[in-house]
């Protein structure tokens, strides 16, 4: 599984690195340290611990408005498989997004719970980017 610095776990996050490193000594979400001495952040852990302060700041902030060509990096929290067609969610930073597409393209991508990916939102299209 992948594992994310605390850098690019901030990045995800919509977050500094400050401010995530301060979650990470407070134990709200796990870290270990790779041969090199480095905080990790687990993929699976960093993707339940989006959902949760995606929620809440879903609950405190307004709605934006953007333009319809957006990007948006972060990280799967679901993958739900079908016979043909998949659902993949994707949390980034407070936002989180739901794909509709096929299982061929979930399993090319190769998109599972806790890897980086970029959903890109043209009109009511949200196509998924892995990254």
């Amino acid at each position: 599984m992948q594992s994310y610095t605390i850098g690019q776990a901030a990045r995800l996050l919509g977050v500094s690195p400050d401010t995530a490193r301060r979650w990470a000594d407070a134990g709200r979400v796990a870290t270990h340290r790779d041969e090199s001495g480095r905080r990790l952040i687990d993929g699976r852990a960093l993707a339940a611990f989006s959902v949760e302060i995606g929620q809440h700041a879903a609950d405190d902030e307004e709605t934006s408005y953007t333009s319809a060509r957006n990007a948006f990096p972060g990280i799967v929290t679901a993958v739900k498989l079908g016979d043909v067609a998949a659902q993949v969610e994707i949390q980034a930073g407070p936002h989180r997004l739901v794909s509709l597409l096929t299982r061929e393209a979930v399993e090319e991508l190769g998109l599972e719970v806790g890897m980086q990916a970029t959903a890109r939102v043209k009109s009511t299209n949200v196509h998924i980017d892995r990254t």
